[in-house]
């Protein structure tokens, strides 16, 4: 069983920062990509950034500039710093990681619980 774990959403004021963290456990073989996405209500989840493990990352254009995402492999963690905040970053966000649970599997797709950023004008 895979579980994604996320941490670190919170409420900030526009133009503060926050990190969200999100760790994936269990019988993991490997993983390709982690990343972020995010989802507010009547709205369609939108990816906001993703890194393979080749390190090549993907950014939402609106947040360029002021989000990075970051890996640690050994631990099977993904960050996402998001700095000069706006309201706009408002959403529930949620961690994404493609992985193989065995060498010859599949690659399956998982996805966190959820954690709320919440930015105040």
């Amino acid at each position: 069983q895979v579980q994604l774990v996320e941490s670190g959403g919170g409420l900030v004021q526009a133009g503060g920062s926050l990190r969200l963290s999100c760790a994936a456990s269990g019988s993991i073989f490997s993983i390709y990509y982690m990343g972020w996405y995010r989802q507010v209500p009547g709205k369609q989840r939108e990816l906001v950034a993703t890194l393979t493990s080749g390190g090549t990352t993907n950014y939402l254009d609106s947040v360029k500039g002021r989000f990075t995402i970051s890996r640690d492999n050994a631990e099977n963690t993904v960050f996402l710093q998001m700095n000069s905040l706006k309201p706009e970053d408002t959403a529930v966000y949620y961690c994404n990681a493609v992985l193989k649970i065995f060498a010859t599997d599949v690659q399956r797709r998982y996805w966190g619980q959820g954690t709320q950023v919440t930015v105040s004008s």
